[in-house]
């Protein structure tokens, strides 16, 4: 067996124990997924419920308004996903925010982070012994620059796609709560609109929440999907105050948590809820349109910078210019 790994070794270039580390992180990687697909085995009771609620358990998780409670990560998962109770809080709002309310999303979540940062690398150790057989199957062009890799640049690039592969599901998330945080503020004060006018139609402010959201699911089906959620646990016995919290948490925006607060106090306090809804919506768009001013009033100042950075060597050259080619002239 060392004979065989010499002599690979020899073939790849690579040393010895290099071979060795690839190889037994593969076996652990392999050795885990094993456990990981014995444990999981489904509870017959919980199968039992599921056969016996069929279409009606089935609409009730596509609307994702009942939510199982946070048992912690399982004797196994407890390896990679936060063993804190607010560091998985924290991560599961993040989903939250970008869209992801399922029960599983954590857990998918975090061992996708696992398998790219660890799948990334080994796929390219697999294509770097595969350019350096005899026979490489990979065509010549990459064959070739692989097998001219020396030990240098195959860290450098096992260092970068193992970042690429845990940072990068990190980056999507993020972009991903910016752009959907974007489409709920910039659709909001209509959503708000379509309350009032229900209301103002005889509606109780349930009944225009859950229309709203009906009519919102193809315009703006965040808002669609976050108000009708609202109604759901609201009707599964939940306090309407905590369901708006629990919103507010969701979508993570301060316009958001205002309305919550609004309507509130409006119930509590007994005041007309359409004027409230228009008040807060007029609000809303001067909100918006004051900060569109303050974009288009930084714009001459981000302009000038790149003006004065484009502009100020090619006036340099045509002032000076002439001068150094006359300098130059007389010698």
């Amino acid at each position: 067996m060392l004979d065989y790994l010499q002599l690979l070794s020899l073939r790849l270039g690579l040393p010895v124990e290099t071979l060795l580390a690839v190889g037994v992180g593969i076996g652990v990687l392999l050795l885990l997924f094993g456990i990981y697909a014995a444990l999981k085995r489904p509870d017959p009771a919980v199968a039992r419920i599921a056969a016996i609620s069929g279409a009606r358990r089935l609409e009730r998780q596509d609307r994702q308004f009942l939510m199982p409670a946070d048992k912690g990560p399982g004797a196994l998962m407890k390896a990679f996903i936060p063993g804190e109770k607010q560091e998985r809080n924290t991560l599961q709002r993040r989903l939250a925010q970008a869209g992801m309310t399922s029960p599983n999303a954590l857990q998918i979540y975090t061992m996708l982070r696992i398998v790219l940062g660890i799948g990334l690398p080994t796929l390219f150790v697999i294509l770097l012994f595969l350019s350096r057989l005899p026979e490489s199957p990979l065509p010549a062009a990459i064959a070739t620059r692989l097998a001219g890799l020396g030990n240098l640049g195959t860290y450098q690039i096992l260092a970068v796609l193992i970042w690429l592969g845990y940072f990068g599901p990190s980056n999507w998330l993020n972009g991903r709560v910016k752009a959907r945080k974007l489409r709920i503020e910039e659709s909001f004060p209509n959503a708000l609109d379509l309350i009032q006018i229900s209301i103002e139609a005889g509606m109780g402010f349930d009944a225009a929440m859950t229309r709203v959201g009906n009519e919102l699911k193809h315009a703006s089906p965040e808002i669609a999907h976050e108000f009708l959620t609202v109604q759901h646990q609201v009707q599964a016995g939940r306090p309407r105050e905590a369901a708006l919290r629990d919103m507010a948490d969701r979508v993570g925006l301060e316009t958001v948590r205002s309305f919550a607060n609004v309507v509130h106090q409006s119930m509590k306090f007994g005041t007309s809820m359409a004027q409230a809804m228009t008040t807060y919506s007029e609000e809303l768009r001067q909100t918006r349109e004051l900060r569109a001013q303050e974009m288009a009033n930084k714009l001459p100042v981000k302009m000038s910078g790149v003006m004065a950075t484009l502009m100020l060597p090619a006036l340099v050259i045509m002032t000076i210019g002439p001068v150094v080619i006359r300098y130059l002239a007389n010698f």
